[in-house]
């Protein structure tokens, strides 16, 4: 499994390279090296700090979701599970964290079926949140509002069915009638349960708090990163071009939204007023910090996990 995950990553480190070349041609290479010459490199450690508060409070998510559907793991081995599943990343969706439940299989027999949904509850909140943030946003700057609102009501739909077994419910009885799926129908109805127990009003809207705090600490990231380059913006507008260029680039489904979300980024802050190499330059950074940043903790995370229970050989977590 780890000679595919090193392969994925590869893979995702060259199509960024080439990307992130691509970009520097478009802003012109010598004016972007001018502007990281200015840049306060001792912010670094700050921008990293935040990205790790970023990951322990969405660790502390993963955890009271664990204890939720009462999947009892050691505190530290469900920490180090979760930073684990960093490495996954740079995977279309993220859902290549499903390494995660996998994992907690490892530590305890817990069906993957059951602490799937966890993720799936994981990336629900964390959409809300960031649409939250972009329709405020867009309310106050009159623009992105379109895009947001829409996957908004796409969410909105997807926690009506969930919350509600008397829409599910039937909906998956229709999928029995495949033979493909009726072979999976017992681990289906798991991870329905585990869904529904999970997205209930209470622990949706604490984990959607969670998540704001979680995505204040990105978001502050990248206010210093463009006020350090001497763009003059507020910490709002800051958060509202970060979650919205997150959701364009997460909607696509492409490994981290690699490309989508570079782009986003940059367009929105030339439309705000910076020029190519520093729109590019503050680009770079900000997924430095956090999108590569998560890849590399996920990395020495597995790399521990390994000496403390063994080598990780299982070759499809599917089946499980």
């Amino acid at each position: 499994m780890l000679k595919k995950l090193k392969k994925k990553i590869l893979i995702s480190l060259a199509f960024g390279g080439l990307l992130y070349l691509g970009f520097t041609i478009y802003a012109d290479f010598n004016q972007v090296a001018k502007v990281f010459e200015k840049f306060d490199w001792l912010l670094l450690p700050l921008l990293l700090v935040l990205s790790l508060l970023n990951y322990f409070t969405r660790f502390l998510k993963w955890d009271y979701y664990l204890s939720l559907l009462k999947v009892n793991v050691k505190k530290i081995d469900s920490l180090s599970i979760f930073m684990s599943g960093l490495i996954m990343s740079v995977t279309p969706g993220k859902m290549g964290e499903l390494l995660k439940s996998y994992l907690v299989k490892e530590i305890n027999g817990t069906a993957v079926s059951k602490t799937a949904p966890v993720i799936f509850a994981e990336r629900i909140t964390d959409f809300v949140s960031l649409i939250l943030i972009g329709l405020t946003g867009a309310y106050i700057y009159g623009y992105g509002g379109e895009i947001t609102l829409g996957v908004g009501i796409f969410f909105l739909i997807v926690l009506i069915i969930v919350g509600n077994k008397k829409l599910a419910l039937p909906i998956i009885g229709l999928f029995e009638k495949i033979d493909f799926i009726k072979k999976h129908i017992v681990k289906i109805h798991n991870a329905y349960e585990s869904s529904f127990q999970l997205l209930q009003p209470r622990p949706l809207v604490y984990m959607i708090l969670l998540s704001l705090v979680g995505w204040f600490f990105e978001c502050l990231g990248y206010h210093l990163i463009l006020s350090n380059f001497g763009v003059e913006n507020s910490l709002m507008w800051a958060s509202f071009s970060y979650a919205l260029a997150t959701i364009a680039g997460s909607i696509t489904m492409l490994p981290g939204g690699l490309g989508v979300t570079e782009g986003s980024l940059t367009f929105l802050l030339i439309k705000y007023g910076a020029s190519k190499e520093i729109a590019v330059a503050s680009t770079f950074l900000v997924r430095v910090v956090t999108l590569w940043f998560a890849v590399l903790v996920g990395i020495v995370s597995v790399t521990f996990y390994q000496r403390r229970f063994g080598k990780i050989a299982v070759e499809t977590i599917s089946n499980n």
